[in-house]
């Protein structure tokens, strides 16, 4: 040791392991060194230099707070993978059994089971949460209610779009096939979702289609029932059919024949009993729906066309402009527009039926209305002298639908002088006051609550129409 300076003379072994040391102890600066990701591996002196990835654990940001994305703080320091934050699975629901496709590591894990509910072992509410998709169809409203309370996101595919996502592609369809394409359209991230029916519209829905069902019975008999009486060289005078039970006692049929058809009379007789009753609920169930008395104020839109479209639309606000409505509705026509040429066909028919039927024979009803000063009527009997009724009838239906979905947005009931001025100017209606709107709202009560009346004298009769009379009152 050197007195005057009083440093330690070391010798080279012990200076050696000084150096070591001092490195172990600079070495832990950063968290991904302290815990050894940076390593050399063989090969040239540049390639040890590079910093392999890794995947790593999740960390959450402090200054974000716990609801920030999650985030790997070796992946900000050396740029590393991070773990999928969300499980990745696919569901085809099939009538005999159901099939479950989840992506772990981008390979696919198949568990089929006979139930959706017998996937708790996978998705139960215990289990990590996980994207979903699946199709949709008939019980697809109610596995997105189940997956959802288990707490997972679930999206549901537009299944007129099926086969863009490559499901039945080169002939080969199956239900194990097709869950491993959603869950592997789902990794992508180019879903093309369809929409999600609120549980009040749901019920609105059902109701409409149990009306569709037994209406179209009704007919079907009524129908057959003609059949039988004509191939015997009889006619019923025409009618509607819930008045063809009441013509038939007064048509003087022979009694084999009468007998003959009584079957069909009985159930007639039944069907139009339980359309009143249906149509009395229904009723009571649009009085909870401001958006159907207010649609129902435009002549011609009875509560089933308003009900429909409610039922269907579920939300105005999920649409842009009135086209997205027409389009929705397939009431726009198909385009072939190619090389500079445009060419237009008929409508699409796209969407759903029934309420394009509706719209339609809304249609004719407002073509042949008398009120010369609807300017929906004057705009249709133009198109119909320049070309033809029956496409004047489909124009009528599309505008028809554009004038309900905006009538629905702006919470407007319909003003004939409002919109012929809307057409002139080609400005938005101004704002209604609020005795004009309820004035066209009682007004549009009454006539559902008359309607009501006209098409059930049988439940009439029996004065059994208090929900009508409520709701008229």
């Amino acid at each position: 040791m050197d007195e005057a300076s009083g440093a330690k003379e070391l010798t080279l072994p012990e200076a050696e392991n000084e150096v070591k040391s001092t490195r172990r102890t600079t070495a832990a600066v950063t968290a991904a060194a302290a815990s050894g990701s940076i390593r050399r591996p063989k090969g040239s002196r540049c390639a040890s230099r590079r910093l392999t990835k890794k995947l790593t654990d999740f960390s959450i940001d402090p200054e974000l707070g716990p609801n920030a994305p999650t985030r790997s703080t070796t992946h900000l320091i050396q740029g590393a993978e991070e773990k999928p934050v969300m499980r990745i699975v696919g569901i085809d629901l099939g009538a005999r059994k159901v099939v479950g496709c989840e992506l772990v590591e981008k390979k696919p894990v198949r568990f089929t089971a006979k139930r959706v509910e017998d996937f708790f072992r996978w998705l139960g509410p215990n289990t990590p949460k996980a994207r979903v998709l699946i199709e949709a169809c008939r019980e697809a409203w109610h596995v997105y209610d189940l997956l959802t309370s288990w707490g997972h996101e679930v999206l549901l595919l537009d299944t007129t779009r099926a086969k863009e996502v490559g499901i039945g592609r080169h002939g080969r369809k199956n239900d194990e096939i097709d869950a491993e394409k959603l869950a592997r359209v789902l990794a992508r991230g180019d879903v093309p979702e369809a929409h999600v029916l609120t549980p009040h519209r749901r019920e609105l829905r059902k109701r409409v289609m149990l009306r569709r069902a037994l209406v179209e019975s009704r007919s079907q008999m009524a129908a057959t029932l003609r059949g039988i009486v004509r191939a015997d060289g009889h006619k019923l005078v025409g009618c509607e059919p819930a008045r063809l039970p009441e013509k038939l006692r007064t048509s003087g049929l022979p009694e084999p024949l009468r007998a003959l058809v009584e079957p069909l009379v009985a159930n007639v007789k039944q069907l139009n009993e339980q359309l009143a009753q249906l149509d009395i609920s229904l009723t009571q169930l649009c009085a909870t729906e401001p958006a159907v008395q207010l649609l129902a104020t435009k002549k011609g839109v009875s509560l089933i066309v308003a009900a429909s479209f409610v039922s269907v639309i579920d939300e105005a606000t999920r649409f842009k402009n009135a086209e997205q409505v027409a389009s929705y509705l397939g009431l726009v026509p198909c385009e072939d527009t190619t090389g500079g040429r445009r060419k237009l066909g008929a409508i699409t028919k796209a969407g759903n039926s029934y309420l394009r039927a509706l719209l339609i024979e809304a249609a004719w009803h407002v073509l042949r209305d008398v009120d010369a000063n609807d300017p929906l009527h004057q705009w249709g009997k133009a198109i119909a002298d320049r070309k033809s009724k029956r496409v004047a009838v489909v124009a009528i239906a599309r505008r028809l639908a554009c004038i309900l979905w905006a009538m629905w947005r702006d919470g407007t009931v319909y003003d004939p002088a409002a919109l012929g001025s809307m057409q002139a100017r080609g400005l938005r209606a101004q704002a209604q006051s609020a005795e004009q709107r309820a004035r066209a709202l009682e007004q549009s009560a009454k006539k559902l609550a008359l309607r009501m009346r006209e098409k059930h004298p049988v439940l009439r009769a029996q004065k059994n129409m208090k929900g009508l009379e409520a709701l008229s009152a």
